[in-house]
């Protein structure tokens, strides 16, 4: 998830806990996500699309963190 701020997810993830929720769970959806999608687990279509919003949701938020962190660091 937003590899291109690898430095600013690495500096956030030692400063801020919500933060680290909000990876940790966003990448706890993508693997359920990809493991729906590659047979290992059983999920409706419509399970998949809710977690797929969900994550992006997360994705979001994240990157808004990211942002004000970039703003506060300038």
């Amino acid at each position: 998830m937003l590899h291109e701020y690898r430095d600013e997810i690495h500096e956030l993830k030692q400063t801020n806990g919500h933060f680290v929720k909000i990876f940790d769970k966003h990448n706890e959806l993508d693997q359920k996500v990809e493991d729906a999608e590659a047979g290992r687990v059983i999920l409706t279509d419509v399970e998949i699309e809710v977690l797929k919003k969900e994550k992006l949701l997360l994705k979001d938020e994240a990157y808004k963190m990211i942002m004000d962190y970039k703003k506060s660091e300038a």
